[in-house]
């Protein structure tokens, strides 16, 4: 398995996990019967970083969709690199950087771990567009 799909199979963990923290808050909050039977929409608690954190996912998951094909592009098609490898062990990094910061509520830093994940998929592409 090339480091790319290593690193995209470990940020899709991440991702999977990264419910959990919200959800044990608001079966904390409701109770378990209640967070079970009850639920409504979007709900997810009271507390700020508990919205947070799943605010945090759903973006995770959003850009899970743009990273997970490039990684397994460059693996596909063969221009792994030093750079490619660094851009998706990076992304995994910055990505849990960025949800530990968005649910302490962190706006600065957690932009610039943003955008540092931005810049590993542009890595990728590049790689992709001048390689393949």
């Amino acid at each position: 398995m090339s480091p790319e799909i290593t690193w995209m199979a470990a940020s899709a963990i991440l991702t999977a996990l990264m419910f959990v923290p919200y959800i044990l808050a608001y079966i904390t909050e409701v109770g378990l019967v209640a967070a079970l039977t009850q639920r409504v929409g979007d709900d997810v608690g009271q507390a700020a970083w508990v919205q947070r954190a799943q605010w945090a996912h759903r973006n995770m998951i959003e850009n899970m969709v743009v990273f997970g094909p490039l990684a397994v592009a460059v693996s596909v098609v063969g221009v792994s690199s030093a750079w490619t490898i660094g851009a998706a062990a990076a992304f995994f990094w910055l990505r849990l950087a960025h949800y530990v910061m968005y649910c302490f509520g962190i706006p600065v830093i957690r932009t610039l771990l943003f955008a540092g994940g931005v810049l590993c998929q542009i890595i990728l592409a590049i790689a992709l567009l001048a390689g393949g």
